[in-house]
């Protein structure tokens, strides 16, 4: 038979959906097992969002919509934009898809042609570079340090750009770092797009997850000609704990958002109706439950932070934002542990699940060896107990 497709082929498995599988069936199975895996919100969705869904299914709401978006969706996504970011973008220049993960896909796909390069700052999501390489990309990778707060500077930025070079991916706050850029480390990469002509695909997804007080500023903010070269992308799941809607969406140029949704009208069409609807009444509806949940966020953070920074062999950064923590475990390379020698956070990882019953995720497949992310959407007590393990597993 003839080979398959050498893109499709080269698509690796993303990791955290894996570990969060891995972890899944070991609970399935009966086993102790606590996880630390999955990047999403352990809250249940607010109560009027899912009647809003009911509503819907009773009137009989479950036909096929727009393409691009029912048009309340589209507006109510304008709308939160401009309370929330003072960004001003009308109903055609959003595009509705199914999740921000799509979104991201579909905004690559119209993006790029083969042989063009994308610079992506790392420590990355991982789904980042895979999704290049599928639209025929080459991902150029920044390494930012912990020194940095995993933060690129805009000489690195520079340092990077070649002819081949049409866009920066940057995540805001960040997946899985948890760190913000501020408005002044924002424009000096704005500068550098400007400069060279570049596109910027901003992930946004969890914007209204920032701690300490701290202000968001988004990149399509920065003024008339970054805001015409960015494409934001955000959703609903994080910030709503609707992870499983499958909501996302893009504000971007008028040009942008059609070539989208032409992509979009050959491959899988509009999202589901109910999911629309139930997305405009999270959009539209009450924004007290957010800050709720951010202060919730906040108090595992701290409490995740204070214990990792306590124990011998480990530390991180306290993040800004988002709900995840990088855990250096640079000294504890060559030790042995759980009857395995560690030589990387791979090793680590697959000791400590087998060993001390807790799933973490190995940094490797985000472009940054030595560090586990660690999710903070998880209960109190499973934090609790995870770093006690942790600390034991260690010792």
């Amino acid at each position: 038979m003839k080979d398959i497709s050498k893109i499709a082929a080269a698509v690796k498995t993303s990791t955290t959906l894996k570990v969060d599988a891995l972890f899944k069936q070991m609970k399935a199975d009966g086993k102790d097992v606590v996880g630390f895996g999955a990047g999403e919100p352990d809250f249940d969705t607010p109560d009027n969002i899912k009647e809003a869904a009911y509503k819907a299914i009773r009137e009989g709401q479950t036909k096929y919509t727009p393409v691009n978006g029912i048009p309340a969706l589209r507006q109510a996504v304008c709308d939160r934009l401009k309370a929330d970011c003072d960004i001003s973008y009308n109903a055609n220049q959003i595009v509705v898809a199914s999740g921000a993960k799509h979104n991201i896909y579909i905004a690559l796909q119209a993006l790029l042609d083969p042989g063009d390069e994308v610079i992506l700052p790392a420590p990355y999501w991982v789904t980042y570079a895979e999704a290049i390489m599928m639209a025929g990309g080459t991902p150029v990778i920044v390494s930012a340090p912990e020194s940095a707060d995993f933060k690129i500077t805009k000489s690195q930025f520079e340092a990077a750009v070649t002819e081949k070079t049409k866009l920066l991916i940057l995540n805001n706050p960040s997946n899985p770092t948890g760190m913000l850029y501020s408005k002044e480390e924002l424009q000096a990469l704005a500068d550098v797009c400007l400069k060279h002509d570049l596109y910027v695909l901003s992930d946004e997804i969890y914007y209204r997850l920032l701690y300490d007080g701290r202000k968001f500023t988004s990149f399509a903010s920065l003024g008339e000609d970054i805001k015409e070269r960015t494409i934001i992308v955000s959703g609903v799941s994080k910030t709503y704990a609707m992870t499983g809607w499958r909501i996302g969406y893009t504000a971007s140029s008028t040009k942008l958002a059609e070539v989208m949704s032409n992509y979009l009208s050959h491959s899988t069409s509009s999202p589901s109706t109910i999911s629309q609807i139930a997305a405009v009444e999270a959009l539209n509806g009450p924004q007290e439950g957010i800050d709720e949940m951010r202060k919730v966020f906040e108090e595992r953070r701290n409490y995740l932070c204070e214990r990792i920074n306590a124990m011998p062999g480990v530390s991180c950064r306290k993040p800004e934002g988002a709900f995840y923590v990088m855990m250096n475990i640079e000294k504890l390379i060559g030790r042995t542990l759980g009857g395995v020698v560690i030589n990387n956070s791979d090793d680590f990882s697959l000791a400590f699940l087998e060993s001390g019953l807790v799933a973490l995720v190995s940094c490797t497949g985000f472009g940054c060896d030595n560090f586990l992310r660690l999710t903070y959407a998880v209960s109190m007590e499973a934090i609790k107990e995870g770093m006690d393990r942790l600390e034991q597993f260690i010792k």
